[in-house]
């Protein structure tokens, strides 16, 4: 936790209050963001992503396994985040496990809607190389290098930019197997398709302090919060997911002037990190 002074929490609390926060911003504005793809070579994707001083790292690996019994039509997502014990010192011992462990779920929510995939923000069935016996299995890790507050957008931005580096490899499937017969399959190593993210999220919190709510909110700024909701939208203003920490209860009335806001602050987002992706990438291309 931020250790505060009584008269540094009033500065903050008022600040928010008068829409004028510690750091210039506005209470709906964010801070610069930083993106930078391809940083982990023997990723299929992986990119970093800085908001002021939180530095978050995503990488997507991509592997042939076999589909849900369950969801024979559908490929499998699997998010893991690990908080590097310099990052923060409440990262370090068994405080960096529960918040990583927190951050998968909330990830995993937002980003594919729940356990069941439905509302998922990633296409779980353009996964499936052969229904019922093959497909491809991503597997999302998430590092929190820094940390200065609203750690999940960080992290839902850097899996948006990862994804959009990401190359599936090529799949040719022998023909002929029958039945359970498991069919051959090619996997090439020059020919890759570019993974569609034209549903992916991104995610907005909207951090309760006082009678206001901001968004992405500084370490000094949640520790000051009754609660948060995270909601991730998409560029067709879908809700793809939302979750909410904090014990303070919530007015329905206001959540959906909270998912309003959210959609707005969405856009701004979305465009900002889709061209900042873009020029991550045509970088990358011309070195």
């Amino acid at each position: 936790m931020v250790g505060l002074s009584i008269g540094e929490k009033h500065f903050i609390q008022g600040g928010i209050a008068q829409d004028l926060r510690s750091d210039g911003r506005k209470r709906l504005t964010t801070r610069p963001i930083y993106v930078e793809t391809g940083v982990i070579s023997q990723a299929n994707g992986s990119a970093r992503v800085r908001m002021g001083a939180t530095d978050v790292i995503a990488s997507v690996k991509a592997e042939l396994g076999r589909p849900n019994a369950l969801q024979p039509d559908k490929g499998k997502v699997v998010v893991n985040v690990d908080c590097s014990p310099t990052a923060a010192p409440m990262f370090e011992g068994r405080g960096g496990e529960e918040l990583s462990a927190e951050l998968a779920v909330a990830l995993q929510r937002c980003l594919l809607g729940g356990e069941s995939g439905s509302g998922a923000g990633i296409d779980l069935s353009s996964l499936v190389v052969v229904e019922g016996k093959i497909c491809w299995d991503l597997y999302i890790d998430g590092l929190v290098v820094s940390s200065d507050g609203n750690l999940l957008d960080a992290l839902g931005a850097a899996i948006k930019a990862a994804l959009s580096n990401t190359g599936i490899p090529k799949v040719n499937v022998a023909a002929g197997a029958s039945g359970d017969e498991q069919p051959e399959v090619d996997v090439s190593d020059e020919e890759f398709l570019q993974f569609d993210t034209s549903r992916v999220p991104v995610i907005v919190t909207l951090t309760k302090v006082g009678r206001h709510y901001i968004v992405d909110a500084t370490s000094e700024e949640e520790s000051q919060m009754c609660l948060a909701v995270s909601i991730s939208i998409n560029r067709q203003g879908r809700i793809c997911g939302l979750t909410k920490r904090g014990g303070a209860g919530l007015d329905p009335s206001f959540i959906l002037d909270m998912i309003s806001v959210a959609k707005t602050v969405s856009e701004q987002l979305i465009n900002t990190l889709d061209s900042h992706i873009a020029a991550a990438e045509a970088g990358g291309e011309e070195s």
